[in-house]
């Protein structure tokens, strides 16, 4: 296994797989239900990529050094068959972390299998804990309760601890994310409180929307007082703080106003084979193509390791340098954050 690195010497190590492009929810910042209808034409299984097309696309990213793999979505419970899939992946050498993000709905079906399969963590999104607030924010898909009954069969399954994710948008949830910190207080869970981010062409995202990470601190620090931490390794995404009591961590991922591009490790795959290399990226590169044409290995590792090794993306950092008007560019769905 080589390291492979980009122009500014950023070695690849994660990877981000979105594993099917639909979601049961609605949420605004992602898929808005005015746009995301019951006629809305989503990847046929045609057009997206196989179990088999995964699994070998996700063994030649291991050999330029991909150690990490985190399934995304969409919402990545509603594949077909994810458990197999799960099963395949935790198979290949190297794999050091494999780990899910889930809107919770269908854990209580699938968490005590996705343990067995060798899934090591899981990234639960919850926007609120207020009942209208949250359906609010989903489209009206889903209650709080159920998404609490789906933590509670992760939790039973063996997941500890939990990373419990909330995008602030200002006007909208900001005057409820104390009470989510409170709620996961003196548990294992570390809830991380995102920026809202200009992803993708359909949010209608606009910086006075931005609740900043500054002044998130400043709420909760109101109530319980934090102190910041060491990041867990290089590029962490999430800035850690803890209570000053010991009662609990938690994080503010703060895209917009202190980006982390100069140390993203992180490839994206679109459930269509689209290789990304950053999550406000114009455009992919199609890697589903030369797998159906026949292409070997080393073909698809030489367009993997070029692309990457071509990389200088760092749009958060020139956003917030330079303009606050958004780029256009893929859709968060299709990314999977």
């Amino acid at each position: 296994m080589k390291q492979l690195n980009d122009k500014f010497g950023r070695p690849i190590r994660d990877l981000r797989i979105s594993v099917m492009d639909k979601c049961n929810f609605r949420c605004p910042y992602c898929m808005p239900a005015e746009i995301f209808g019951e006629d809305y034409m989503f990847l046929n299984n045609k057009e997206m990529l196989s179990d088999d097309e995964l699994v070998r696309l996700t063994e030649l990213f291991v050999q330029v050094g991909v150690t990490k793999l985190r399934l995304t979505g969409g919402e990545p419970l509603l594949r077909p068959n994810i458990i197999d899939l799960v099963r395949r992946l935790a198979a290949i050498p190297h794999i050091e972390d494999l780990a899910m993000t889930t809107n919770a709905s269908h854990l209580p079906k699938h968490a005590a299998a996705l343990r067995e399969a060798g899934l090591h963590r899981l990234t639960i999104s919850l926007d609120s804990l207020d009942e209208q607030v949250f359906q609010s924010m989903n489209g009206y898909k889903s209650t709080v309760a159920e998404v609490l009954k789906g933590i509670k069969s992760a939790e039973n399954a063996g997941f500890s601890p939990l990373k419990i994710n909330c995008v602030v948008k200002k006007n909208v949830n900001d005057h409820t994310i104390a009470a989510l910190a409170r709620h996961f207080r003196d548990t294992p869970h570390i809830v991380r409180f995102i920026e809202y981010m200009d992803v993708g062409n359909l949010n209608g995202w606009v910086m006075d929307d931005v609740v900043s990470a500054d002044q998130m601190q400043d709420i909760l620090s109101a109530e319980i007082p934090l102190e910041p931490i060491a990041p867990n390794y290089a590029g962490e995404v999430a800035r850690r703080f803890r209570y000053r009591d010991g009662s609990g961590e938690i994080g503010f991922i703060t895209s917009v106003t202190k980006p982390f591009c100069g140390n993203c490790t992180r490839a994206r795959l679109s459930a269509a084979g689209e290789y990304y290399t950053c999550l406000f990226g114009l455009r992919g590169t199609d890697l589903r193509a030369p797998l159906r044409d026949g292409a070997s290995d080393e073909e698809i590792l030489d367009i993997i390791s070029g692309v990457w090794s071509r990389r200088s993306d760092r749009y958060s950092e020139l956003r917030t340098s330079f303009t606050k008007i958004p780029r256009k560019g893929a859709e968060m769905y299709r990314l999977g954050g």
